[in-house]
């Protein structure tokens, strides 16, 4: 059985490592800006920096309980794929809100979506699963 989620468990990780490499970047961020801590503010290329970070922070708490509920009771496949999406797209927000804020958008739409799609999911795998008496 933990061979199935072995890809979910791949999802995982990666996703740790680029909120790892993001809170690198905050920290070097910090260096290049001149930005002391426990500072918050300062320059705006710094702000944008630290905001991905906590934004994807704060979206970790959605994404990783809805892609392991979905992977366990809709499909822990579909669950990877719908994961590595929602990891792409917290890339292409990082990397567009880098540059500038408005170019943030496409990649919170990305991840986004594929979050409600996996919370939505893991609701509808887990209800089905109550109503059919498989619990």
């Amino acid at each position: 059985m933990l061979n199935m989620f072995a890809w979910t468990s791949l999802v995982t990780t990666l996703t740790l490592l680029v909120y790892l490499v993001l809170t690198i970047n905050v920290g070097r961020a910090r260096a290049k800006y001149k930005v002391p801590v426990p500072q918050m503010s300062g320059d705006a290329n710094f702000e944008r920096v630290l905001r991905v970070q906590q934004n994807t922070l704060e979206q970790l708490i959605f994404f990783l309980p809805s892609l392991w509920l979905f992977s366990f009771y809709v499909s822990p496949l579909w669950g990877a794929i719908i994961g590595a999406v929602w990891l792409v797209g917290r890339i292409v927000y990082a990397w567009g809100y880098y540059q500038a804020a408005e170019k943030r958008t496409l990649g919170f739409g990305i991840s986004s979506l594929s979050g409600m799609v996996l919370l939505v999911g893991a609701i509808i795998g887990i209800v089905t699963k109550l109503v059919s008496g498989g619990v």
